[in-house]
């Protein structure tokens, strides 16, 4: 199967996107003292909060860099079948 370049495009934003958006969330979860069962921002032990939004957080950058470098392969792979191109 071979992508469209705007389809190729499209999961390179996602992926994009994903480590623009995500990273900084994790930022504001562990500024956040409901992340800590102490309630003092990096007073371990951590909370479930944090633990729950760490698991989301990984994933999320996990599978947003698994679309993007689909899209990659996928405008590559167009590219490449493009006669004259």
């Amino acid at each position: 199967m071979v992508l469209s370049r705007g389809w190729s495009l499209f999961l390179v934003g996602v992926g994009v996107w994903t480590w623009v958006i995500w990273p900084r969330f994790a930022v504001a979860i562990w500024q956040d003292p409901r992340a800590w069962v102490s309630g003092t921002v990096g007073d371990w032990p951590a909370a479930g909060f944090l633990w729950i939004h760490a698991l989301l957080i990984g994933t999320s950058l996990a599978v947003g860099t698994t679309v993007g470098l689909l899209g990659i392969r996928g405008w590559r792979a167009r590219k490449a079948s493009s006669p004259g191109v």
